[in-house]
């Protein structure tokens, strides 16, 4: 087998609906938002990942931006394809090859996939050169990535709020007791301040522009220790048509995103009251860890820890964490062959 070995790379691929990462030799190679640039006419794809980005809401008529992956799935199967490809071989160490290796590959899925969706996912990657394609479930992935020993009789609850699906899962010998996979996410957020920003300040922006309202200041309760500055906001007037300037404030953005955070909270209590009391009794010490991007929303944590009552921990980088435990898996596939889907 040890010549063949030189063949094969292996990558671990977090298959995101608003970011893609992909870790090769326990470094990420690549970090880009899930987004493809085509061209109308022609049906070739000009940009991915952050060019295709910058083009997003400014295209005109002949080229149009896709995101390829909706609430954590594949939507789009030939655009997802082609970027899945176009990454891959933007990997650095894979450039300087003659020839395009076979790819051992492990990639995360949310935990409330269909088997057809399912499917999508291994056929994309066997496409791409995969050879052995493992799956596995993002919440475990995540848990992995935080430094949760899944191995252990013990319960662990992780909540990992990514672009298009939030996913809450409480974990205890290396597999999901209980899980929900809830459609609300970093997606919705976004939508929310769009549609916020409509109909009370008659103002129409771009999902760049409230994506970036949100992060800058994005709060998920009204009290925040140290509050962002007021944020200007630059869109088209719906009543004149003009462009036109407003100031908000992260008080307006936490009203925007209430009912949402809302729907999160609900979905964590009912995982929680779904839960079996031995495990109940672990989350009850060992408390909630949040991982994916969402968790960063200002106030998110302590939001939680009041309808909980519960300690709640966010991991450190959340943005990675998923990516980081799917890299530990494909090191260790022969420990970790209980939680993968093959």
């Amino acid at each position: 087998m040890g010549f063949f070995d030189f063949l094969t790379e292996e990558i671990a691929i977090d298959l995101g609906t608003a970011n893609t990462l992909i870790i090769h030799n326990d470094k990420v190679v690549v970090d880009s938002p899930s987004i493809v640039a085509t061209d109308r006419s022609s049906n070739k794809i000009i940009a991915v990942g952050q060019e295709a980005n910058q083009m997003q809401g400014k295209t005109h008529e002949n080229i149009k931006t896709i995101r390829p992956l909706k609430d954590g799935v594949i939507a789009d199967f030939n655009a997802s394809e082609q970027m899945i490809s176009m990454f891959i071989k933007n990997i650095p160490s894979l450039k300087k090859r003659f020839f395009t290796p076979s790819l051992r590959m492990v990639i995360c899925i949310p935990s409330g996939i269909t088997e057809v969706e399912m499917r999508a996912v291994r056929e994309s990657a066997e496409r791409v050169n995969g050879k052995e394609v493992y799956l596995i479930h993002e919440p475990m992935a995540a848990a992995i990535g935080i430094g949760v020993d899944i191995m252990q009789p013990k319960g662990n609850m992780i909540v990992d709020i990514g672009g298009g699906t939030t996913e809450i899962a409480v974990i205890a010998l290396s597999g999901i007791v209980c899980d929900k996979s809830v459609k609300t996410a970093g997606d919705v957020f976004t939508n929310d301040i769009i549609y916020y920003m409509r109909t009370q300040h008659n103002l129409f922006v771009g999902e760049r522009t409230a994506e970036r309202v949100k992060i800058s200041i994005g709060s998920a309760t009204e009290e925040l220790e140290n509050p962002p500055e007021d944020m200007s906001v630059q869109g088209r007037d719906l009543l004149t048509g003009k462009p036109k300037e407003i100031l908000i404030s992260y008080r307006e953005i936490h009203k925007a995103l209430d009912k949402s955070i809302i729907r999160i909270e609900d979905s964590v209590m009912e995982t929680l009251a779904q839960t079996p009391p031995e495990l109940a009794a672990d989350i009850y010490n060992t408390g909630v860890y949040l991982a994916g991007g969402g968790s960063m929303l200002r106030g998110l944590d302590k939001r939680l820890s009041q309808k909980t009552e519960l300690p709640i921990f966010i991991a450190e980088d959340p943005l990675r964490a998923v990516v980081r435990g799917t890299g530990i898996v494909l090191k260790n596939i022969e420990r970790y062959k209980s939680v993968l889907i093959k």
